[in-house]
């Protein structure tokens, strides 16, 4: 099954999919507006790979540290799909790996799971 990664703590709002023999990712700007439609993001993304919800095993969301409304709409989102989809999360910081050098996305599941990031936990940390 694939895996969406989703990270809207920094300037942009970035998505990957990672399935078994390929990777694709996209970014959009990180706007008022794209928070507002940030799951008819997320779907256009998945149809234009061929993919929907369905396909979907696991979801990646970065929970900070970033900004206030880029966590939260994309904690609130993920939330949404895991009650309405039964789709487990996996809420992770890039501080959650320390010791290692370069963390690229592709990487985070194996990361999370090395680390041991508990799955359906919301953890924000939002920078003031």
């Amino acid at each position: 099954m694939n895996k969406l990664i989703i990270d809207a703590t920094k300037n942009e709002i970035f998505l990957m999919i990672i399935g078994n023999d390929f990777n694709h990712n996209i970014s959009y700007e990180n706007s008022k507006i794209n928070f507002e439609k940030l799951m008819l993001l997320i779907n256009e993304f998945l149809q234009s790979k061929n993919l929907s919800l369905t396909k979907i095993s696991k979801i990646y969301v970065n929970g900070g540290p970033g900004s206030f409304a880029g966590i939260r709409n994309s904690l609130s989102i993920v939330k949404a799909i895991n009650l309405a989809n039964k789709i487990d999360y996996y809420c992770f910081s890039l501080k959650d790996f320390k010791g290692e050098n370069q963390i690229i996305y592709k990487n985070v599941p194996n990361l999370c799971k090395k680390f041991k990031i508990k799955k359906n936990l919301i953890n924000p940390i939002y920078l003031s």
